[in-house]
This record gives structure tokens, C-alpha cells and sequence, in this order.
């Protein structure tokens, strides 16, 4: 035993010293594209669910140990990762977000372009006022102008970076006033801030009424999973559902009601509108 602590202390040293040059080598820093950045974040999302995953997995095979209830070997892990997804919101307030910021941006381009300035000039001076949710999005449009981009190029790019139908309702009329090069484009961007708006308003009133069914769906599952753990560990009323047919028929209750949260889940979730601006080469 007091062999193996010098030679433990070791090898933890050894690992120690190996970690700190790993960490200290030069790595080249490739360029992120922003046709790719929703892939990192996709795979960012699944690292975390596979160690939510892992972490429940393990929750579950002790739960069958204690309790002898081999259906909490799959029961938590499906509880701990699929039910804060079906009861979530989802991604609804973040689209709501980038299309209050649309608004305000393009109400913001809007005033710049009263002042007499050109397009160009006009989309970088609304860089410092452009709103969080959209603000990388303008930042490498602005970056692109300046580099000389042509400008119905640099607008399509803006619009594939956004990837939402109003994005290409508003870059599509920055791109005729692009090859145009008229007067009243300050007029239609001013209305189609003011769609923007309306959108804006209904769709926040949609998840308004859709938040509070999601709530008594989730107050329900959290009752129901609470007596269900109670009366698995204190109780003699689920003792009927120990024997290996009653756990196949509390498998089948359970799916039931999983299959009612996904359907519930997709009536909530409303389609998204068709984008209409293709995508083109700007390299």
C-alpha cells in the first residue's frame, strides 16, 4: 500500500507534465465560415446531450440497484433529456428576438438613409446602433463593404447569415435599390419596418397563449414524476408494477404520455415561413 502511493503521485505527475505541453503547442487557428457556424453549435448541443446522457445513464443504473426497477435504467435518461426539450419553448423567443431586431435595424437604416447618404454609406453607419441579436450578422456585412465587396454580393451573404424569410424580404429591396439607385428607398424600408413590427407583435401573442398550456403540461409531469419516484420507494401501490408484465404495461402508460408531450409539442411549434433569396458564391 505504501508503494502504490509514491507510484500513483507518478504517474499523476507524468500525466500533469504531458497535459501542460499538449496545452502549451501552437495550434493553427482555422477561419470559422459562417455557413459552418451552426454546425459547431449543433455539435456543441450534442457533446452536452451526450454527457447529460452519460450522467443519467449512470443515474439510472443506480436507481436499479436501490430499487430493483430495471425500467429506471431507460425511464431516466429519457426523463432527464427528452423532457426539458418537449416542454421547452424551444427556439420561438430567439427568432421573436432577431425580428425585433430586423425592425429596429432596418428602421434605423431607414432614418440614415433620409440624411441623403448613399446605401453603402448608410449600412456602416448603422453599426454602432444595430441591435445584439443581428449584431455579427451587420458586423461582417459592414467588413464586407469595406473590403469592397460588391454590394448586391455582400447583401445576398447577409442574407444567407440570417437564414429567415424577413431577412430576404429586406435584403431583397436593399438589392433592387442597390441596382436602381433611386429615391424612396427610406419609404419602404419605413414600411417594412412597420410589417416587421406587426409580425413581431402577433407572434408574441401566439407564444403567449402557447406558454400557458406548456405550463400546466410541465406542472403536471413534475407531480406526476414526483409520486411516481414517492410511491416507487415508500409505497405498496405500484408494487403490482414490480413483477416483469406490470413494468411492461407501465411502459406502455409512460409511452402513451410521452406521445401526448410530442404532440402537443408539434401543434406548438408553427412552420417557418419559406425563404425565397438564393443563395449565391460571394468567394
Amino acid at each position: 500500500m505504501t508503494a502504490l502511493i509514491p507510484a500513483l503521485a507518478g504517474a499523476l505527475v507524468v500525466a500533469g507534465v504531458i497535459g501542460l505541453v499538449v496545452g502549451l503547442r501552437p495550434t493553427p487557428v482555422t477561419e470559422v465560415r459562417p455557413s459552418t457556424r451552426r454546425n459547431l453549435r449543433l455539435r456543441s448541443l450534442d457533446r452536452r446531450i451526450r454527457l447529460t446522457l452519460a450522467v443519467s445513464l449512470g443515474t439510472g443504473l443506480l436507481a436499479w440497484l436501490v430499487t430493483g426497477w430495471w425500467l429506471a435504467v431507460v425511464a431516466v435518461p429519457v426523463t432527464v433529456v427528452g423532457l426539458p426539450r418537449l416542454l421547452s419553448a424551444g427556439s420561438a423567443p430567439a427568432r421573436i428576438a432577431r425580428l425585433e431586431a430586423l425592425e429596429e435595424w432596418t428602421r434605423s437604416l431607414s432614418g440614415v438613409l433620409t440624411v441623403g447618404v448613399g446605401l453603402e454609406q448608410a449600412l456602416v453607419a448603422t453599426l454602432r446602433s444595430t441591435p445584439s441579436a443581428i449584431n455579427p450578422e451587420v458586423t461582417r456585412l459592414v467588413a464586407r463593404l469595406r473590403a469592397r465587396w460588391v454590394t448586391e454580393d455582400a447583401l445576398r451573404a447577409f442574407a444567407e447569415e440570417l437564414d429567415d424569410s424577413t431577412g430576404d424580404l429586406i435584403a431583397a429591396n436593399l438589392i433592387l435599390a442597390a441596382r436602381r439607385r433611386g429615391a424612396g428607398l427610406a419609404a419602404v424600408l419605413e414600411g417594412l419596418a412597420e410589417s416587421v413590427a406587426a409580425d413581431v407583435r402577433a407572434r408574441r401573442q401566439v407564444e403567449a397563449d402557447r406558454a400557458k398550456p406548456r405550463a400546466t403540461a410541465r406542472w403536471v409531469t413534475l407531480i406526476s414524476a414526483a409520486v411516481l419516484v414517492v410511491l416507487a420507494l415508500s409505497g405498496t401501490y405500484v408494487e403490482p408494477y414490480r413483477s416483469p408484465l406490470g413494468q411492461v404495461v407501465l411502459v406502455s402508460l409512460l409511452s402513451a404520455y410521452v406521445a401526448t408531450l410530442v404532440w402537443m409539442k408539434r401543434m406548438a411549434i408553427g412552420r417557418e415561413l419559406p425563404r425565397f433569396l438564393d443563395a449565391r458564391s460571394t468567394s
